[in-house]
């Protein structure tokens, strides 16, 4: 196959989250919050968190072994994992993901952009596909916030869950079900401060100056965030809607990444597309970040909710700021 004939195709899918569950009511035993008060902002019930001494590479390895077991292969040429909260800050979690998944030996490197972090995964490891350098590639979604949040900040500890979401790609033809196309990226580094954890990194460590406590953990203007991924996701998603000539009646499905699900309601009602063509897990796990798109594949695909031959867009806001989507005609595809 030459470059113009390959693409990344969809042949195995997985996710994972870890067995803790944290309810709402559990939550408001500790801080001044209320199950209604989360539900009728966010739509979240509940979120699973690690247990002590684990880690996102630790999920992300168990949703990659199930991606591999889906795709019926123990193989991949290319391991790429997205996170914003890696096992360490150096090494990369993604060559001991592969290490432990049996693929020593491969390429294997993560990607930083956040919520959207598993789009620019998917972007980046569909280049490495079409260009020849791999047959497959394994895209991991991983992230545990729950390691990062202030403990007594109700708003960010209602809202994020821990998770890891995985697809495994292979070389096929565009024409084929499963194959990625339409890619858009963007990004708006001007409102980087949006979303942060203003320590850690080596702007903080230069000044030699121990951090204040507050910018240890993650930080967000939540409405100022609102407004800003309504915005660039309905875009993203017309945009990847433009590329493959499809009119918004056309899609059947709208995978996004699982902010909010007012920000879910409001980028329907600005697409066009009705609700129930938004599959939607947020009430279950809240948002886990970069894994938050493959398991809502996850749990469509199992349910039934996607079905092979639909149209479906998969969309994503996040840190940076960033924001991506792309399309594809879905798969037949088993879930373990």
């Amino acid at each position: 196959m030459s470059g113009t004939d390959r693409a990344a195709v969809v042949a195995g899918l997985g996710g994972w989250v870890p067995p803790d569950v944290v309810t709402n009511d559990a939550l408001a035993q500790r801080l001044d919050t209320s199950d209604e008060w989360i539900r009728s902002r966010t739509g979240i019930g509940q979120r699973h968190i690690i247990a002590p001494g684990e880690s996102s590479g630790d999920l992300a390895v168990e949703a990659g072994r199930r991606a591999l077991e889906s795709a019926g292969t123990n193989h991949a040429d290319v391991v790429v994992v997205a996170t914003s909260t890696p096992d360490r800050p150096c090494p990369a979690t993604a060559p001991e993901v592969a290490s432990r998944l049996g693929l020593t030996g491969v390429g294997a490197f993560d990607v930083g952009a956040v919520c959207t972090g598993f789009v620019y995964a998917l972007g980046v490891s569909a280049g490495l596909i079409e260009s020849g350098f791999a047959s497959t590639a394994l895209v991991i979604g991983a992230d545990t916030f729950s390691t990062i949040l202030n403990p007594s900040d109700r708003a960010t500890r209602a809202v994020f869950g821990d998770g890891a979401g995985a697809v495994l790609l292979r070389r096929g033809a565009p024409s084929e079900f499963g194959a990625l196309r339409g890619l858009h990226l963007g990004s708006d580094g001007t409102r980087s401060r949006l979303i942060e954890v203003a320590a850690g990194g080596s702007r903080q460590r230069s000044t030699g100056l121990p951090p204040d406590e507050a910018d240890t953990y993650f930080t967000m203007e939540g409405r100022a965030v609102f407004a800003e991924a309504v915005r660039h996701m309905t875009s993203s998603v017309q945009a990847t809607a433009d590329r493959l000539g499809w009119a918004s009646g056309d899609i059947d499905k709208v995978v996004l990444h699982q902010a909010n699900a007012r920000i879910l309601a409001a980028i329907a009602e600005r697409i066009g597309v009705g609700p129930e063509r938004f599959p939607s897990n947020i009430d279950r796990v809240g948002n886990t970040v970069a894994a938050s798109i493959p398991l809502v594949l996850a749990d469509a695909n199992s349910s039934g909710e996607l079905r092979a031959g639909q149209k479906v867009v998969l969309g994503g806001f996040g840190g940076g700021l960033s924001w991506g989507s792309v399309g594809l005609i879905w798969p037949d595809i088993s879930t373990p």
